[in-house]
């Protein structure tokens, strides 16, 4: 019966990729121990997996395991009922596995102890040269079976025209139909991972795990103990107890940098205050701990600073996307939507010509804030004229609004 070549050819590919894939685990687990061993033993490594390969396939069941794949198998003329005579095995598997293995060794070690650059009288010269010479005879004698194989399909390597060694379909009826399983599979296997690198970077991983969080704390809220406390606390923030002239931003990131604990201390003996008192928040020469620069007042009526709340909010939308909810505020709980530069408007009656020292600190035992400037001139100003946005709760919107303006001034040109 004819053999196909491609299935011969095909059953030789598959056993040196089986050998190839075997060497990965060792190799790996001997360069844990040492980087260069599995170097210096590649060829002892090779020939022991080979060995074993040939000793539990072609020794025991007369086919190599790519025969096998391919549904072929070894017949000798000498063949009985027990198989090929196990003399014509060792035979073929000195020639196949254990000669390749030695003319290694013998080349690496000429290579090593550099035989080719040794005098043309050198024994060890000599020996390079008989050694080059059965290699290209080799290689003619390969090239010259390959060939004959093609021409007639008889014989797949030099080792099996030696011994008469055939490879033979192990069934007598034989389909000869290609399966594609294996192509498909892998054609669709490449197609799903191609999709999973596609989709995989959409995936918003925080996203998700803050609604599955969400998701869980609303199915344990009926069985919490603590189901009303916590809806109460809902209404309030962390930093619900902070001063209003402090921003709870900067507070709050004062509290987590491990690099300032002197910050986190300070800042923990503010958060504890319930009401905040005149002085709340400020050190020994009365400046704030976290002043508000630049301030901005959010949707639910609390006031940030610029930097704070605009990095917060970007960074809250960047991770959640459109459709989630956005940051909550640290003094009320409450979703903050928009944000608004917080500003104190001056009757435009009011003409000012000259560039003022401001003292904006609220004058101790009176409801009423004293404004005082001095101008180019020395001269002193009274602006108890000037009307502010909230007339009515002066001395809350000085003390809210202007609290990071306390001390600075606009020098002369």
């Amino acid at each position: 019966m004819r053999v196909l070549r491609v299935g011969q050819l095909d059953s030789e590919l598959l056993d040196q990729e089986l050998v190839s894939l075997l060497q990965q685990p060792i190799q790996s687990a001997l360069s844990q121990v040492s980087a260069s061993l599995h170097r210096r033993f590649q060829p002892e490594i090779t020939l022991f997996i080979q060995l074993v390969l040939y000793r539990f396939s072609v020794w025991s069941y007369g086919a190599s395991y790519g025969a096998k794949l391919q549904g072929l198998r070894y017949v000798h003329p000498k063949s009985t009922a027990f198989g090929i005579p196990k003399k014509v095995l060792a035979m073929h598997g000195a020639l196949t596995i254990v000669l390749p293995y030695i003319h290694s060794r013998i080349r690496a070690y000429g290579l090593s102890r550099a035989w080719p650059d040794a005098p043309s009288s050198d024994r060890r010269r000599k020996t390079w040269e008989w050694l080059v010479s059965l290699e290209s005879s080799y290689g003619a004698l390969g090239l010259i079976s390959f060939v004959t194989f093609l021409w007639n399909g008889h014989f797949r390597s030099i080792a099996d025209r030696m011994l008469n060694m055939r490879l033979v379909p192990s069934q007598r009826l034989v389909t000869r139909d290609v399966s594609y399983e294996f192509m498909n599979r892998q054609m669709v296997w490449h197609a799903f991972t191609e999709f999973l690198l596609f989709f995989l970077p959409l995936i918003n991983r925080r996203k998700l795990q803050r609604r599955f969080n969400r998701l869980t704390s609303t199915l344990a809220a009926p069985f919490s103990s603590k189901s009303t406390s916590s809806s109460k606390a809902k209404s309030r923030g962390k930093y619900h107890s902070l001063p209003d002239n402090l921003c709870a931003i900067c507070a709050e990131n004062a509290s987590l940098s491990l690099n300032n604990i002197a910050s986190a201390a300070n800042a923990a003996n503010i958060f504890t205050h319930t009401t905040s008192q005149e002085g709340a928040g400020e050190d020994s020469d009365g400046v704030p701990a976290y002043p508000i620069y630049t301030p901005y007042i959010t949707s639910c009526g609390h006031i940030y600073c610029y930097h704070c709340i605009a990095d917060r909010m970007l960074r809250t939308a960047d991770e959640s996307g459109e459709n989630d909810e956005g940051w909550e505020c640290l003094r009320c709980a409450e979703i903050v939507t928009s944000a608004d530069r917080y500003l104190v408007e001056f009757n435009e009656e009011v003409e000012i010509d000259d560039q003022f020292d401001f003292d904006f600190s609220p004058t101790r035992g009176s409801d009423e804030a004293s404004f005082f400037g001095r101008g180019r001139r020395g001269s002193e100003y009274d602006f108890s004229d000037l009307d502010l946005e909230s007339e009515s709760n002066l001395s809350e919107s000085l003390s809210v609004g202007y609290t990071s303006l306390s001390g600075l001034s606009s020098s002369e040109d």
